[in-house]
């Protein structure tokens, strides 16, 4: 089991960027695909961008293609998510999440594959 924590959220107008982290301990993040959701208030957790173990892959819902982007440094135990052009509909608590695998190419777009969930961090996005 690893522990996770987010961070890098915030308010931010229309059209501007952040970068989330998510800081693993307790484990190697190197043994894990990773993946990023998003709730929002009354909604259901979603898939937002994932990357494989070898970081080698990666994958984002159509929403945010072309502005997201998931990375990985398993030397700093950490992934990122940039986030650019953001619209108010990004509005959402912001979720990392690690799937413990042995397939270094596997890229995982399900929540029920991951076993290990970080507590979130809100990111709020002005019209």
């Amino acid at each position: 089991q690893v522990q996770l924590v987010e961070s890098g959220g915030g308010l931010v107008q229309a059209g501007g960027s952040l970068r989330l982290s998510c800081a693993a301990s307790g484990g190697t993040l190197s043994n894990y695909a990773m993946g990023w959701f998003r709730q929002a208030p009354g909604k259901e957790r979603e898939y937002q961008a994932a990357i494989s173990q070898n970081g080698e892959n990666t994958y984002s819902a159509d929403s945010v293609k072309g502005r997201f982007t998931i990375s990985r440094d398993n030397a700093k135990n950490t992934v990122y998510l940039q986030m650019n052009s953001l619209k108010p509909e990004d509005t959402a608590v912001y979720y990392c999440a690690a799937a413990r695998t042995t397939y270094g190419a596997n890229v995982y777009r399900t929540k029920s594959m991951y076993g290990d969930w970080g507590q979130g961090t809100q990111v709020t996005v002005s019209s």
